[in-house]
């Protein structure tokens, strides 16, 4: 067999931390949450459904709500969302409950300001948002209440986690979980400090994973979030990986955690010294981390938020085993087509010849690496496929990284009845033409890409 020449030192490292397969991790659509759902793209008519509520760089008074299909390119649903009847709203974090309803729950006052209390409020569609009440939290001597985050055991059991400080040294902040004492998620339990994480720790954000919880938190003094693992919710924890263990930087904080479709782990990150918003993406289980991105539209923007993760109705349909040809949605004469094994966007018409028709249909099959994805095959057998990030078509060598590099996730795209395909392995990237040619690149949150990476199915030419 012949082997593959020596790829980017980028596509290396990733492909290095792909160490578990997307089965190996089960969990359901919220964040930090466990459930019993595997990952897997959003099955055809479905759409992936991310949304996040962040105060504002420049108020701190409210919220915007933005959405995503990718958890990359987020874009603004409704601005000034919510604003409470009193005090503010910063480091809001979301769910949505068993009862339909969502809930954010979030610190009520500025960071000068002595804060006890936190708030909630409740939706029933993201958009429109309701006050409930603010939450004295009860502790001695409390100074401040920040970051409150929520959690949802298991066993069904709603919590908060929220960093608390008294007035003997306010600015030194340990974690502190509260559970909710009925459904109605008014009456919460006394404060419980957990364990083993400790003091002058911030933004305390948990999942679980089978039987352990897994935390990130921010350390007050170096700045850097650190990570821990416990076998009960309350600790004790043990914190394994301080200082710049995964390449984040320091001056970070408001870690929150969320499950891609192919699997892979993303943590989203505010980069408060230099004014950017991050994401980092782990496939071995928080080992391994890719470098840090800004998060295109909102950062800047956007500050200190979570993400809650939903499948919806009404995303792109796609018959599979039915063979297509593929038009460019912001040039209309210009079609899919191999062309020395490589996928360019030339000019097709009725004129053009048999061969070149036959080489601009394609065979549109279940995912090879995620049967909910797309492959898609020339007439000779060959699959389409990133390598070096370009499109080409190579055949199927049997392993599983052509399998993930021959798969792609289908999102709506921008004119009516047209695609956006994303790489599977190499998430918020997309397929997108770039002077005729097709090349697999990172999503920028631009119109102009969101226009370049959208395809129209239709009628095969050949």
């Amino acid at each position: 067999m012949t082997r593959r020449p020596h790829t980017p030192s980028r596509r290396t490292l990733l492909r290095a931390m792909a160490v578990l397969p997307a089965s190996a991790l089960a969990l359901g659509e919220v964040p930090g949450l466990l459930g019993t759902a595997l990952a897997a793209a959003p099955p055809s008519g479905s759409a992936t459904r991310y949304t996040i509520v962040p105060f504002l760089n420049s108020n701190d008074g409210t919220v915007n709500v933005y959405q995503s299909d990718d958890a990359t390119d987020f874009r603004l649903l409704k601005s000034s969302a919510y604003t409470p009847p009193s005090n503010r709203i910063r480091d809001a974090s979301i769910f949505k409950h068993t009862n339909g309803y969502y809930y954010i729950t979030y610190t009520t006052h500025t960071w000068q300001d002595t804060s006890t209390t936190i708030g909630f409020a409740r939706s029933t569609d993201r958009v429109n948002w309701t006050f409930l009440y603010d939450y004295t939290v009860p502790i001695a001597n409390l100074s401040r209440a920040w970051a409150p985050e929520w959690f949802v055991d298991s066993d069904g059991s709603v919590n908060v986690i929220v960093s608390c400080s008294t007035t003997n040294d306010e600015w030194i902040f340990t974690p502190y979980l509260l559970k909710a004492t009925n459904s109605s998620l008014t009456a919460w339990s006394s404060p419980v400090a957990l364990s083993g994480i400790g003091a002058n720790h911030i933004d305390t954000f948990i999942v679980k994973i089978g039987s352990t919880y897994h935390a990130f938190t921010k350390n007050e003094t170096t700045k850097y979030i650190e990570y821990a693992t416990a076998s009960s919710l309350t600790g004790p924890y043990t914190i394994s990986r301080t200082g710049n263990w995964a390449g984040w930087g320091s001056y970070r904080e408001g870690p929150a955690l969320v499950q891609l479709d192919n699997g892979a782990w993303r943590l989203f990150f505010d980069g408060y010294g230099d004014g950017t918003y991050y994401y980092s993406d782990s496939y071995d289980t928080f080992a391994n981390w890719s470098a840090p991105a800004a998060l295109p539209a909102v950062s800047g923007t956007a500050r200190h938020f979570t993400v809650i993760k939903e499948t919806v109705s009404g995303g792109p349909t796609l018959p599979k085993n039915v063979t297509r040809s593929f038009q460019s949605a912001n040039y209309a004469t210009r079609y899919w087509q191999v062309q020395s094994s490589l996928l360019n966007l030339p000019v097709v018409s009725g004129s053009s010849t048999t061969a070149e028709k036959q080489a601009s249909t394609f065979t549109v099959v279940p995912g090879l690496a995620d049967a909910n994805g797309y492959s898609f095959r020339d007439a000779s057998g060959r699959y389409l496929r990133h390598w070096d990030f370009r499109a080409r078509f190579d055949t199927n060598d049997g392993t599983s990284t052509f399998a993930k590099d021959a798969t792609f996730v289908a999102r709506t795209g921008t004119a009516s009845g047209s695609i956006r395909f994303e790489s599977y392995n190499y998430p918020g990237y997309y397929l997108r033409h770039y002077s005729y040619e097709l090349r697999v690149e990172r999503s920028n949150g631009t119109d102009l890409f969101r226009q370049d990476s959208s395809f129209v199915p239709v009628g095969a030419w050949g």
